[in-house]
């Protein structure tokens, strides 16, 4: 039994692993044979470089990021626009550098988490309450992932928001106190403006083995239902199942994931990284987020680009080999397994493994309304001014 206390101005919450189930994938005995089966589709009509980055819980609106103008968009389920907005000028409810992308905060609201700290808008744009980050941060990154933004939790009816953890704890990947102090996660009580900082490396993590990682490798992928809170760190194939209270953050099970052809990051040696750089690898193997649907869980992964390949690939870009590099990358990229393993969500039994729709973007998906929500790939052929989502739902052949 290990207890680490954090004390916050106004939370405190205790970190406890007692009494956990550790467990390889369990699989049921029936045999499933899963498929995505397109429901419906929308269009949204707007001159720029969108992405999906939520559906609400009902699966209603949808909200997108535009990368050009930096604006937010709220659209039906129709892909009619609702709002849009951006916060880019430098007034007081100004997000800063986005950490994680928009998000919906029930189904009226959204919330941004930002360098400035936490904001929740109305959805025309107006501030309704700015939370900002607890201590001063270092130098900052983002991954921006089709339909991954912060999650909400649930604690006696209550609504928390769940972003990211990007506080420096005075360290860097290059020294064993920054794996020491790791914490994913902030569980933030909005109505009392207090973060706390959460779920951390446990024992047996593969980022505790005494080599140095890159924040891609370990980038967490979560889900929340009610109280209880999943997530993989990155690379590292383990499933691991919180339970949250007001007081208390309890790991109740771990589940060794068997993804054939994972290539789990090996990282490096820690004198190999330096205070202030940070470096994100779009190849790397993860578990890129986590959805609920219905009664399942599913777990989209991402399998890894082969490293000395890609090596071959940045040399061909070095010696001016630009055509030849990005037929070897489309070459590579093929070659990785991607898709959504997919696991009973009452007892965690593994159902079965399916791979991602096809004309599909980006090799992940947003979720909401019981439905999964794919970017189609453009018309190589054709200058489209608008994006087309696909509407899935998972079914049984």
């Amino acid at each position: 039994m290990r207890y680490k206390i954090l004390v916050l101005p106004v939370l405190i919450l205790v970190f406890s692993s007692c009494s956990t189930s550790e467990t390889t994938e369990k699989s049921s005995d029936q045999q499933f044979q899963l498929s995505w089966e397109l429901a419906d589709s929308l269009d949204l009509e707007y001159l720029g470089n969108p992405m999906l980055t939520d559906v609400s819980s009902e699966g209603s609106k949808l909200i997108f990021f535009d990368f050009p103008s930096k604006e937010i968009i709220i659209t039906d389920a129709e892909g009619k626009l609702i709002h849009t907005f951006s916060k880019e000028e430098d007034t007081p409810d100004a997000y800063g550098f986005k950490l994680e992308s928009p998000g919906f905060y029930g189904e009226d609201q959204l919330a941004v988490f930002g360098a400035n700290g936490l904001f929740i808008y109305d959805l025309d744009g107006t501030m309704v309450k700015k939370i900002s980050h607890p201590e001063s941060l270092g130098t900052l990154s983002s991954r921006t992932i089709i339909g991954k933004s912060l999650e909400s939790a649930t604690i006696n009816d209550k609504t928390y928001l769940l972003p990211i953890s990007v506080r420096p704890d005075n360290s860097f990947p290059g020294e064993q106190e920054f794996y020491d102090e790791y914490r994913a996660l902030e569980l933030v009580d909005v109505s009392n403006e207090t973060m706390a900082e959460i779920i951390p490396f446990e024992k047996g993590s593969h980022f505790l083995n005494g080599m140095g990682f890159n924040p891609s490798d370990y980038s967490p992928a979560y889900e929340a239902n009610g109280k209880t809170v999943y997530v993989v760190h990155g690379g590292d194939p383990q499933l691991y199942v919180y339970q949250l209270s007001t007081t208390t953050v309890t790991l109740d099970t771990v589940i060794q994931l068997n993804i054939p052809g994972f290539l789990i990051p090996e990282g490096k040696e820690r004198e190999k990284f330096k205070d202030g750089k940070i470096e994100n690898r779009g190849g790397t193997a993860a578990i890129r987020n986590i959805h609920i649907l219905d009664d399942l869980l599913l777990l989209n992964f991402y399998s890894g680009r082969d490293p000395v390949k890609s090596k071959e690939v940045e040399a061909l870009w070095m010696n001016g080999k630009e055509e030849e590099a990005r037929a070897m990358s489309l070459k590579i990229e093929e070659e990785v397994s991607k898709g959504t393993l997919v696991y009973d969500l009452a007892d965690l039994n593994y159902l079965g493994t399916v791979p991602l729709p096809t004309n599909t973007v980006g090799q992940t998906y947003a979720s909401g309304g019981g439905f999964a929500w794919f970017q189609r790939l453009p018309d190589p052929d054709v200058e489209e001014d608008f994006l087309r989502i696909y509407k899935m739902k998972l079914i049984e052949k």
